[in-house]
């Protein structure tokens, strides 16, 4: 009875991340179809060459953002079976060999002497996998670590420099696919499926906020003495603005990264979904000023003053 609820869940969570990425496809086609018609009437000879020269654009950048990062992701073995599992099976065993292949070819010079060897002198089913627990929980790890801080600086300052509802949306969506990407390259391995329709989910509830948040008010915001402190500065208040919206869009894209990073190392852990959030928040969270001192040298100094202090004050995770 349980492992038939257990089922349902799952395939609930199927159908949602499915009825996500053909809702997504719709929308990013009928922008395509939008911006296509646009071009239509600038023409060469009466031919809409620029109509054509887009499509073609789109499906390459549709592709190499979205197409070949999900099938880099969904087809990579999950290890999953392994660590629920501690017999050594010939499919278990045959898992973490694949695991061990990957994860030597994409971190190729960045493993210690000691993960190599223990990715690539094991005599059993027993040594390859404290092969791939040390090399896990080192190297990796902390190679997971700036993959999701990079994508979320990002996803800051392209959402801070952007000024268009839709764009943010996309850059959040194709760099959040990106990260996830990245990171499952990093590991060797995927989440199991179920985990990855629930990244769909969150990628998409993330999408849907940076939309919203081009509307976000400053004035909402700051407390009246701050307003009060740079209402004499030409132009800040919408530089401060964008930059706000673009923290709190590298914030979602954090969480985004470390509830895909604990889905990849907790399995073996049973940690339910409400410990695997509320860490990842936390993560976030005190990665978030590390992200905002790293952008600042981009923005005005004025900001860097505002925001400096706070992120300095703050630890840097190290997990």
């Amino acid at each position: 009875m349980k492992q038939k609820k257990k089922n349902d869940r799952r395939k609930i969570w199927y159908v949602i991340a499915i009825g996500i990425a053909v809702l997504f496809l719709i929308v990013l086609v009928n922008s395509i179809l939008n911006l296509g018609d646009r071009l239509h009437k600038f023409t060469v000879k009466d031919i809409p060459i620029f109509e054509y020269i887009w499509y073609v654009v789109a499906v390459i950048i549709v592709y190499l953002l979205i197409i070949r990062p999900l099938r880099i992701i969904l087809f990579s073995p999950s290890l999953q079976i392994v660590t629920t599992n501690e017999r050594d099976t010939p499919k278990a065993h045959a898992v973490y060999k694949s695991v061990a292949k990957n994860i030597l070819k994409s971190n190729e010079g960045a493993l210690t002497e000691e993960e190599v060897k223990g990715l690539t002198e094991y005599k059993n089913y027993k040594e390859l996998r404290d092969g791939l627990s040390l090399t896990l929980n080192g190297t990796v790890k902390k190679k997971i670590n700036k993959i999701i801080i990079r994508n979320a600086n990002t996803v800051l300052l392209s959402t801070a420099i952007s000024q268009n509802a839709n764009i943010d949306m996309y850059a959040v969506v194709t760099v959040n696919i990106k990260m996830i990407k990245e990171i499952v390259e990093a590991c060797g391995f995927r989440p199991s499926y179920k985990n990855i329709s629930k990244l769909t989910a969150r990628v998409a509830s993330t999408a849907l906020i940076a939309e919203g948040l081009e509307n976000l008010n400053i004035d909402d915001i700051l407390p009246k003495s701050a307003l009060n402190a740079i209402a004499d500065i030409p132009l800040i208040k919408p530089i401060l603005s964008s930059f706000m919206q673009g923290i709190s869009n590298a914030l979602l894209a954090l969480r985004v990264g470390f509830v895909c990073k604990n889905y990849l190392f907790s399995d073996a852990k049973y940690l339910s979904d409400e410990e695997i959030r509320s860490k990842s928040f936390v993560e976030a969270i005190k990665t978030l000023p590390q992200v905002i001192a790293e952008c600042l040298k981009f923005f005005p100094k004025k900001i860097v003053k505002f925001f400096g202090k706070q992120a300095d004050n703050t630890p840097m995770i190290e997990n």
